[in-house]
């Protein structure tokens, strides 16, 4: 599992399996948020496996999934707070991370200014240049 750092507070990666809830444990991570909905593509982990391995090992998870490249309104607002309300950093995943960092970029849940986040998406690894408008 590749972890994505976008900030102190937010980290993203590709689809994950139940095994690495351990893992995200221990690198300090109390929110897990899956942005993909369930069944997307042939052989995905069910959410309900990763919800019952993250609330085992005592992580918050939360569903809030976004088809690709349609992030609702509602889905950016969710996102914001469900960031803001987190007690410790937030590890979120999707297909690849791509839609979980535009969540983030658009959500802007730590007040970021558009250069930053766009800046911060580009290190983790998601160019979102194409965002720039609707920040």
């Amino acid at each position: 599992m590749q972890v994505n750092k976008v900030s102190d507070n937010y980290s993203v990666a590709g689809q994950i399996l139940p095994a690495d809830i351990a893992a995200l444990k221990e690198a300090g991570f109390g929110t897990v948020i899956c942005n993909r909905p369930d069944g997307e593509a042939e052989g995905q982990t069910p959410v309900a496996d990763i919800a019952a391995a993250a609330e085992a090992a005592g992580l918050v998870f939360v569903h809030n999934p976004i088809e690709s490249g349609a992030p609702t309104p509602e889905a950016v607002a969710r996102q914001r707070e469900i960031c803001a309300a987190a007690e410790a950093p937030v590890f979120a995943y999707c297909a690849s991370g791509t839609r979980s960092t535009i969540l983030w970029t658009l959500a802007n849940p730590e007040g970021f200014g558009a250069d930053e986040r766009l800046s911060r998406a580009e290190a983790a690894g998601y160019d979102l240049e194409a965002l720039r408008s609707q920040l």
